[in-house]
């Protein structure tokens, strides 16, 4: 049985990725790698995904002197979608923020009832 990836992990790589490049669009798969804490397999996974929905477009990079060197730009249909990962990927981290501030609330309560 395969098991599907959920959508908000696919989404937040993404996001994640498109946000590193569109600031060094020169690093390597192995740097991206290394900075995002993933495989490189991982890296070059995503990178494919990208290129594929075309949010992402790969050049070489002429003046490198590794000629297999590319230059990762953000498409504009990529830096739209990055926009809109931002938001959604903000608003989920506020609902994670307020779920975990109402769960320390709860748990201070617990301890402090306990502590009667």
């Amino acid at each position: 049985m395969i098991e599907r990836i959920d959508p908000r992990i696919v989404e937040e790589a993404h996001y994640r990725l498109l946000a590193l490049l569109q600031n060094e669009p020169g690093l390597s798969q192995r740097e991206m790698a290394e900075r995002l804490g993933v495989s490189l397999g991982k890296v070059n996974y995503c990178m494919r995904a990208l290129i594929e929905k075309g949010w992402l477009k790969a050049e070489n990079f002429r003046r490198s002197s590794n000629k297999r060197a590319y230059l990762y730009k953000l498409t504009p249909s990529g830096l739209r979608e990055k926009a809109a990962l931002t938001l959604r990927f903000l608003r989920r981290k506020e609902e994670e923020h307020d779920a975990l501030v109402q769960e320390i609330a709860r748990l201070k309560e617990e301890l402090g009832a306990s502590q009667d």
